[in-house]
């Protein structure tokens, strides 16, 4: 496959065509839609990271998108998320539940069962469920030295996984890259998943894969050279993976 196709889905929060022009300069068709339908025929699908979790993964679930990644994934398509996108595919997140939402029983701490964007309590927290595709929780950093949010360029530095993987080829252990949030992942997310750390207030998960499976707390659209290099990356494997 020379141009493979990949869809950016669009859940109605930003501008979204920075990334769309990355993947584009990577040398893949990029299709920006919010049509699940289109997700799901795509070679690949990149989830991009714009507003709140709840937000976010409450209008996936209301237009039918949360199925349709989650369908497309375990069929093994490539996926990338990026910054929101990578912790939505975890199972609960806590930014954003409204206070008076309904919440609903969970048997687990997790929501195991419960469909994305229910609301359930659990760990004296009000949290909500995410797609659900790795094990996990999203929260906020929170410290009274270091200016949350974390904005800027910061180092990301290599596990032993993320020095083989495919969507790191030819970044070099410590490379700076640019983020922008508020929360991340926690320290209850698999190790054997994690491609690379970066220490802002806390040691957490800024690269994860496993399989198909990719997502990264930062920006790569906004990360210059080295952003676009792993944005080609990504559309190699999705080249690979429909060849």
């Amino acid at each position: 496959m020379e141009t493979p196709r990949i869809a950016v889905v669009d859940y109605h929060k930003g501008n979204l065509s920075s990334v769309a022009r990355g993947l584009a300069r990577a040398g893949a068709q990029a299709l920006i839609t919010d049509d699940p339908h289109e997700i799901a025929a795509a070679d690949g699908i990149v989830l991009p990271g714009v507003g709140s979790f709840f937000d976010a993964i409450t209008f996936m679930h209301e237009s039918g998108q949360d199925h349709a990644v989650i369908d497309a994934v375990a069929v093994g398509k490539p996926f990338l998320g990026i910054c929101l996108g990578l912790q939505l595919l975890f199972a609960r997140g806590d930014e954003g539940v409204p206070a008076d939402a309904d919440a609903v029983p969970a048997t687990t701490v997790y929501g195991d069962g419960l469909a994305p964007g229910a609301v359930f309590e659990a760990d004296d927290t009000r949290w909500v469920r995410g797609l659900g595709v790795l094990e996990g929780s999203c929260s906020r950093l929170s410290s009274r030295r270091l200016k949350i949010p974390h904005v800027g360029w910061d180092q990301m530095h290599l596990t032993p996984a993320g020095q083989t993987s495919a969507l790191l080829a030819g970044v070099a252990e410590g490379a700076n890259v640019y983020f922008t949030h508020s929360y991340a992942l926690d320290n209850d997310c698999d190790p054997s998943i994690v491609l690379a750390r970066t220490h802002y207030v806390r040691s957490f998960p800024c690269i994860v894969g496993t399989g198909n499976i990719y997502g990264c707390q930062f920006h790569p659209e906004k990360s210059s050279v080295l952003g676009l290099e792993m944005l080609a990356n990504f559309a190699a494997i999705v080249r690979t993976s429909n060849a």
